[in-house]
């Protein structure tokens, strides 16, 4: 089996070989974002071949139906009520990946031609050419009115404080390189990745990272040897950086995770990392390097209190089908077809045993009283543990104390 792309087997192996070992959290920025040949950053090798959708690795929400995007939409013009309709209302999306959601949010907003159109100003982040490229094509009815869609390739392209109105994600943190660890004889070690006889391979040393060692011990672990998860400090970083650019307005986050309780707890012993190739799921990260994605659950509990100690208040935490539900989707579903592939399409962002639960959203405000979301009208068993949580670690900063679907495949599994 190939190890992947020849070019950048050859970046990665050439840096191990004349650095020693690497983080396996650089090799999977390596292997995912490499400026010229990692997987989210060049075309596919064949024109008629894509990364996400029906015929790619994976499929996401707006792959499925455009229901998600025109319920952000709806949401959006309820967070432009309470923040007094602003001029503009900026809706920043953040790796949108085809441009899909984008696309149905936007078709929504201006399928009434009324003042909250013409304020919305929207922007997606995207450092990927070949992802920019996509979203353009996508959302080419929009670009011959000036001003009404950019692009910039970073946060740091936005100033502080900068966006009033509406910052959100899809299934972009999860795609985060994450450092993998492992408890050894009562100590916990880093993997690394070498390279050895033309074959990438796994050895644990110490922690190259004190943030590592400082995340860890927040969480007070008891894991037993053997036990191995991802910790992701990158998803940290991130959401402190997009905190100081929100003025006024809300931040959404939406993706596959879990509390920091229920992600670091003891029936995760093999933790959740995943590599996704034409629709088929495994756990072998050293083939097909460049050409399969590779992603890990969402620490939620772990953004909410960053968030929060940024300026983010948690407005709740609620997962894909009670946000659908809040935002009448019954409603757009009861206008279609039950005996229609869009019906069936659409039922399926709601299913609770499957794209409708293993979504999480959380919700975040700044500059506003604590505001009712229609989003989260709804809220599901665990929306009122990540926000205890989240209270208690704003009491329990000073000592550092952390409480303790997704890309969907078609097939369950792949290995190697």
């Amino acid at each position: 089996m190939s190890l992947g792309h020849p070019e950048l087997v050859a970046a990665i192996s050439s840096e191990i070989i004349g650095n020693g070992p690497i983080p396996f959290v650089r090799f999977m920025e390596l292997a995912l974002y490499h400026p010229h040949y990692g997987y989210y950053m060049r075309q596919p090798d064949g024109a008629d071949q894509e990364r996400i959708g029906w015929s790619g690795d994976f499929y996401t929400s707006s792959d499925v139906h455009p229901i998600l995007g025109r319920a952000i939409a709806a949401q959006a013009r309820q967070m432009d009520e309470l923040l007094g309709h602003p001029t503009p209302f900026t809706i920043v999306e953040m790796g949108a990946g085809k441009g899909l959601l984008a696309r149905d949010c936007l078709a929504a907003i201006h399928a009434k031609q009324d003042d909250f159109a013409s304020r919305v100003r929207y922007v997606l982040i995207e450092r990927s050419p070949a992802m920019q490229a996509l979203q353009r094509q996508n959302l080419a009815p929009w670009l011959n009115q000036p001003g009404l869609v950019t692009w910039v390739e970073g946060l740091d392209a936005l100033g502080p404080q900068s966006v009033t109105g509406l910052f959100f994600s899809n299934e972009l943190v999860d795609a985060f390189p994450v450092h993998r660890i492992q408890m050894v004889a009562g100590q916990v070690q880093e993997l690394f990745v070498d390279y050895r006889d033309g074959r990438f391979e796994e050895c644990l040393k110490p922690l190259s990272n004190p943030a590592l060692d400082q995340y860890i011990r927040k969480l007070e672990p008891s894991w037993p040897d053997g036990y191995r998860t991802e910790v992701n400090l990158q998803a940290l970083d991130w959401m402190a950086q997009v905190a100081q650019r929100i003025d006024r307005g809300f931040v959404v986050t939406i993706d596959y995770g879990h509390t920091a309780e229920d992600l670091y707890g003891p029936e995760r012993k093999d933790g959740t990392f995943l590599c996704y190739y034409q629709q088929l799921t495994g756990d072998v990260p050293y083939v097909r390097i460049g050409e399969q994605d590779m992603t890990a659950h969402v620490d939620f509990t772990g953004l909410a209190t960053v968030g929060a100690a940024a300026g983010l208040e948690v407005t709740g935490f609620t997962n894909q089908m009670s946000f659908l539900m809040g935002l009448g989707v019954e409603e757009m579903i009861g206008q279609l077809d039950p005996e229609s592939p869009e019906f069936g399409a659409a039922i399926h962002l709601l299913k609770p045993d499957g794209m409708g639960r293993t979504f999480k959203i959380l919700m975040q405000h700044r500059g506003i009283e604590r505001p009712d979301l229609d989003g989260l009208k709804f809220k599901p068993f665990f929306g009122s543990a990540l926000i205890s949580n989240q209270a208690q670690g704003k009491g329990q900063e000073a000592r550092g104390h952390y409480p303790t679907s997704h890309h969907s495949p078609l097939t369950p599994s792949l290995r190697g």
